[in-house]
């Protein structure tokens, strides 16, 4: 019994503690304040982007690293993060350090459930509300298609195959009907089975460098669409 009272005990307030640990910070607001305070305001005649997104976009400055330090490109990508996520922290890590363009990719991870279950209408809805919070701002907007992923190693047997072309649609749609250009990465890398091409990553779902290579032209391209 005394055992009992104790588990009874000792596991809410652990879940109490894992739970308050996380409501600190969910949105990973910290992750880049340090870096956003010493980040300058852009020179008169700098074309700053910043791309915002997951472990995807995180992987280009660890995978390909010249391609930041070699342009005005500034890398907003949290592992992990979701689309409900990168809205909190849109306005810190975005808007605030004055780009002239926003790239998004976004949306693999709400699909893998990591914070939780979200509909294609939820996830379309955060990103909706990034891109209009950018062009509220004057700075132009690029969608990115969701990367092909026949399935997620850590969480196996939630259908992104299915999911994420339906998702994409959704999102080309909404570009094609509200001025954001959307980017395709998905036709050029996907397998034919909606998943992603073995050579261009090694796990199915993150580029290695041989992916952000093939990612690297199409998104440039995007760039100098949008900004004139």
């Amino acid at each position: 019994m005394k055992n009992f009272i104790k588990r009874f005990i000792l596991i809410p307030m652990a879940l109490g503690v894992w739970l308050n640990v996380n409501a600190q910070d969910w949105a990973d607001l910290n992750h880049f304040r340090a870096d956003n305070n010493l980040l300058e305001k852009p020179h008169p005649e700098e074309k700053r982007v910043v791309f915002m997104g997951n472990s995807i976009t995180i992987g280009w400055s660890k995978q390909i690293p010249e391609f930041f330090s070699q342009n005005p490109y500034v890398n907003r990508g949290i592992s992990g993060q979701t689309t409900p996520q990168m809205l909190l922290r849109f306005r810190q890590d975005v808007i605030n350090l004055n780009p002239a363009a926003v790239v998004i990719l976004a949306g693999t991870n709400d699909i893998a459930g990591n914070t939780g279950p979200s509909s294609l209408e939820m996830i379309l809805d955060n990103i909706i509300s990034m891109a209009e919070l950018a062009k509220a701002n004057d700075i132009s907007v690029i969608l990115c298609s969701v990367l092909p992923a026949y399935d997620y190693p850590w969480r196996k047997g939630l259908q992104p195959n299915t999911k994420i072309p339906k998702l994409n649609k959704m999102i080309k749609d909404y570009c094609e009907n509200n001025g954001a250009l959307y980017l395709d990465y998905f036709s050029a890398m996907t397998d034919g089975k909606n998943g992603m091409r073995p050579e261009l990553a090694t796990d199915g779902v993150h580029p290695n460098r041989k992916g952000y290579e093939l990612m690297a032209p199409m998104v440039q391209d995007a760039i100098k669409k949008v900004i004139k």
